[in-house]
Order: structure tokens, then C-alpha cells, then sequence
């Protein structure tokens, strides 16, 4: 066996009250006019939480999934106009996503205070939309300087978000194990990481309070984003991208739904992941996770987020375009049968 590990850099704190650290993280980076990124919802939460940070001298708070082009260059003109010189982000994949976005244009430095278990902190990744199509690109550029996780922030995060943005970050670790460039350092890490998720949401969902649980599942977060930062990934993330450009279908959710489905058509291909995960998951690993989104109560289908069944033709038809690397070939059947079980909301097969 053979394979290339190349380490990101990072540099993480964790724990709780670590936002206490925030100005001085800020003023390692150089900033002296920070912009602080936020989604509508998060806009109060933000500006309490870093209320003493003398740096912050704007916010922009129109942050939205998927990150649209047309929002970047809205904050782009506030970043001009206030002479920003580094850049916070406060939130989920959403807000992190726009703050990489800036970076990309303007090369500030970031910092990165997660509220979800998206991962996206962790990643190189930036994922845009544009006239109703989603691409990626992957650029050192856009990779935070600084990440910051705090438990406390996570406390007040809704039930709906809490499941679906953990089964999310799962899904990076997942196509992780068997990424086409994957390395034993990885596969440590994701297995550890699908492991402390997979324990920890379902308690949450039960007691949003359950610190412990929720310690377990952050530090999972940042396992699968670091997974997600370093190897590649497969069909899951095709659909999921392609279903959330086309359609803005939401982002975590999406994966929650889809997730099972993607993992069942890939398992024959892959036998020593698929025996891993199911050590891991205890269990039939697509159905174990299918279970663990009803454990969460996330939505079975993608019909429940508004997809209309004629969408099935057209989403095969997209996840087919530019060709890309699966461990199973891609045929067009095997599909467009997986999705439109997902859109049903049926067990994989």
C-alpha cells in the first residue's frame, strides 16, 4: 500500500470560555480592523459574545448558504469601504464559507469561531453558487489561520441544526475512509470522529444541555472537518453539491438525507471500510446511519424539503456531468435508483 500525507496547518484552541481568547487571537493575526461575519440569526448572539473585542469595527450578518456570489461582493464593498484587515467569522458552514470567500479575493487572515458541527473551518474548501449551479475549488487561501471552538456556543443551537449539521460532518470522515487519496493518519481520525458523533447526537437531541455530549460531538466536528481539509471526497458530496446548487436544498440536511443512500451504493466497492464502519456504527453502516437520522428526527426525505419528483431526472442528470473519482463506477440506474429513494424517504438498498 502506498499514499502521500501532506499536513494542513492549523491552530486550534478548544474549550470552554475560550472565547475570552478572541481579541488576543486577533491581534496575533495583525488586526486592528476586524470585519465580523455573521448570518441574520446569529447577528445578536455574535455581538454579545464578542461585545469587548475593540477590534471589531464592522459586521456584515448577511451571510447564507451556499454561499452566492452576489453576497460575497455585498461584503466585499463593507470590507473596502471600513479598511479591514482581518476577518472573524461566527457561525456555520454559512458564515465561514463567506468569510473564505473574502479571503480568497482579498488574502485576510481569518478567524474562525464555529457554533455548528459543520467542519468547514478546518478545510481549504470553498464551495460558491452562482446562476443556480454550485462548484468548488480548494485553495490554501482560504483556509483559516486561526479556529476557536468553545462548547458554550454551541448550547443554544436548535435541535434541527444540532443533528443535521453532526450527520454532515460525518459524512466527511465517511468519504474520507475510502477517498482515493486517503492516508492512515486520516482514517484514524475519521474513525474517532464518526465514533464520537454517532454517540453523542442522539443525547443532544434528548438534552440540549448534555455538556459532555456536546464536547464529544464538537470534537468530532473538527476531526471530519480536518478529514474533509485533507483527502478528497466522492458521489455523496457530488449529489449534495449538486442537489444544493440546483435546487437550495439545505446544506446539512441534504447530507443527513442522502448520506445512507450514497454509502449503500458504494459498500460492495469498498469491503474493508465497509467492515470498519460497521465495527464503529455497530451495525449495518447505511442503515445504522438512516436510523441515526431518525434518531435526530431529522426529515427521511428529499421530498420533505420541498423536491419535486420530476427533480429526480434532472439531479441524475447533473450528478453524471464532469466526471470525478467514486470507488464504484458511476452507472446512471444505480443513480438515479439511490436518489430517488432518498426523495422518498425509503431505507437504502
Amino acid at each position: 500500500m502506498g499514499f502521500i500525507y501532506n499536513g494542513l496547518p492549523a491552530h486550534v484552541i478548544f474549550g470552554r470560555g475560550s472565547i475570552a481568547q478572541t481579541a488576543q487571537l486577533i491581534g496575533e493575526l495583525g488586526g486592528k480592523r476586524a470585519l465580523l461575519v455573521t448570518t441574520p440569526n446569529q447577528a445578536d448572539d455574535a455581538r454579545t459574545a464578542l461585545a469587548g473585542v475593540e477590534a471589531i469595527v464592522a459586521h456584515f450578518d448577511g451571510a447564507t448558504m451556499h454561499t452566492p456570489t452576489n453576497v460575497t461582493e455585498q461584503a466585499l464593498e463593507l470590507v473596502k469601504s471600513e479598511a479591514i484587515d482581518s476577518l472573524i467569522a461566527f457561525g456555520g458552514g454559512s458564515t465561514i464559507g463567506l468569510a473564505k470567500a473574502l479571503a480568497l479575493r482579498t488574502d485576510l487572515p481569518q478567524l474562525a469561531i464555529p457554533t455548528t458541527y459543520a467542519g468547514s473551518e478546518m478545510t481549504p474548501v470553498l464551495g460558491q453558487t452562482e446562476n443556480g449551479r454550485k462548484t468548488t475549488l480548494r485553495d490554501l487561501a482560504v483556509l483559516p489561520e486561526k479556529v476557536l471552538y468553545d462548547v458554550d456556543l454551541t448550547l443554544g443551537l436548535p435541535a434541527d441544526i444540532t443533528g443535521t449539521s453532526g450527520v454532515n460532518a460525518i459524512a466527511h470522515a465517511v468519504e474520507g475512509m475510502y477517498a482515493r487519496d486517503g492516508n492512515p493518519v486520516m482514517t484514524v481520525l475519521a474513525e474517532r470522529a464518526i465514533g464520537l458523533l454517532a454517540e453523542a447526537l442522539p443525547p443532544i437531541i434528548e438534552n440540549p444541555l448534555d455538556i459532555p455530549a456536546r464536547e464529544r460531538a464538537l470534537e468530532g466536528a473538527w476531526l471530519c472537518g480536518t478529514v474533509l481539509g485533507s483527502v478528497g471526497m466522492a458521489l455523496h458530496h457530488k449529489l449534495c453539491h449538486t442537489l444544493g446548487g440546483a435546487l437550495n436544498l439545505p446544506h446539512a440536511t441534504t447530507h443527513t438525507i442522502v448520506l445512507p443512500h450514497a454509502l449503500a451504493y458504494n459498500l460492495p466497492a469498498i469491503p474493508d471500510v465497509g467492515a470498519r464502519l460497521e465495527r464503529i456504527l455497530r451495525g449495518d453502516p447505511a442503515q445504522r446511519l438512516f436510523d441515526l437520522g431518525r434518531a435526530i428526527k431529522a426529515p427521511a426525505g428529499l421530498r420533505d424539503l420541498g423536491m419535486a419528483e420530476a427533480d429526480i431526472e434532472t439531479v441524475t442528470t447533473a450528478a453524471l456531468e464532469n466526471a470525478y473519482w467514486n470507488p464504484r463506477p458511476l452507472e446512471r440506474e444505480g443513480i438515479r435508483a439511490l436518489i430517488a429513494r432518498a426523495w422518498a424517504g425509503e431505507r437504502p438498498a
